[in-house]
């Protein structure tokens, strides 16, 4: 059965756990596409460039199939696994959790680190706001200007998001459609006679 919704968080949240004087901030976003990684993590590595470990889970796509748990020298499967874990007791997708760690002084030990990379992770999804997403699909439709106004309507009437937009002579409108009514949405484009439309 195909996946329509999924769930996800609406916008950044954050926390903060010690143990032992080791601190652990967490910062959990959503994500959309594996080339944003490097993207979030820059800034912190920045803003903490005393911090030693820099650990990170996220997992991406309707269905949760893309994933990666890093323990960024760590012991092995002692921060990302966790951190992942707790993504996946909410069943969300489309986010990273960043776990930031500044060391104390006095090891922790695996499952300590362990501990902590779970609570810490736990505590900033508690934190964030958990919503519902419609998976959707993108289209290009190609129409000439007089008929863009026809095409328009059908696409404000269904609430359908609009990526990008070339209006000229031909105009070219990358649309994205909820899959739950993808195929009422393009059945009325194409009964317009107006429009040719092109999977992306």
């Amino acid at each position: 059965m195909e996946t329509v919704r999924y769930r996800t968080i609406a916008k950044p949240s954050f926390a903060e756990f010690k143990d032992k004087n080791s601190r652990f901030l967490a910062y959990a976003y959503p994500l959309n596409d594996v080339n944003e990684v490097k993207t979030l993590l820059q800034p912190l590595q920045k803003e903490h460039f005393k911090a030693v470990h820099y650990c990170y889970a996220y997992r991406l796509g309707a269905d949760g199939s893309q994933f990666r748990a890093n323990d960024d020298g760590e012991p092995s499967g002692s921060a990302g696994r966790p951190i992942l874990g707790q993504i996946d007791s909410l069943s969300l997708t489309n986010i990273i959790v960043i776990v930031v760690r500044y060391f104390g002084g006095t090891l922790l030990g695996v499952p300590g680190l362990i501990r902590a990379y779970k609570t810490v992770s736990s505590e900033a999804l508690k934190n964030a706001q958990i919503i519902e997403k419609d998976v959707e699909k993108n289209v290009l439709i190609i129409c000439e200007y007089p008929n863009l106004h026809t095409v328009l309507q059908i696409v404000q009437r269904n609430d359908v998001r609009i990526v990008s937009q070339q209006l000229e002579i031909d105009c070219r409108i990358t649309i994205s459609v909820a899959i739950s009514c993808f195929d009422s949405v393009i059945s009325s484009l194409r009964n317009t006679r107006v429009v040719k439309i092109i999977d992306l």
